[in-house]
């Protein structure tokens, strides 16, 4: 059975810092490239970041110099750091798998290529 299985969200105040987790079972991640999408009430899904087979990364502008994604493909587990958090930041986080050959930033505006979500973790930021 494929799972996402995201951990780490919670509250935190302005200026401080979180770090997500996403542990994949049922499949490898190794050839995937993984993702962390958010959605806040009201708004749209919006993606956050992505990074690729080669462990190559890329952004939304709204995150850039503040979060980081990294991978441990021998724990089969994506991770998401994310400092300097702003109240904006406030959503809740899914993890996503995304097969094929594509450089990075194909998948950050394509929520739909995502083959696997996890099932979310909220993340609430209070100035």
């Amino acid at each position: 059975q494929v799972q996402l299985v995201e951990s780490g969200g919670g509250s935190a105040q302005s200026g401080g810092s979180l770090r997500l987790s996403c542990a994949a079972s049922g499949f490898s991640i190794s050839t995937f490239s993984m993702g962390w999408f958010r959605q806040a009430p009201g708004k749209e899904r919006e993606g956050v970041g992505i990074i690729d087979a080669r462990s190559s990364t890329v952004y939304t502008d709204s995150v850039k110099g503040r979060f980081t994604i990294s991978r441990d493909n021998a724990k089969n587990t994506v991770f998401l750091q994310m400092n300097s958090l702003k109240p904006d930041d406030t959503a809740m986080y899914y993890c996503t798998a995304h097969p094929g050959y594509y450089a990075a930033g194909y998948f950050l505006t394509r929520p739909i290529s995502a083959k696997y979500w996890g099932q979310g973790t909220q993340v609430t930021v209070s100035s």
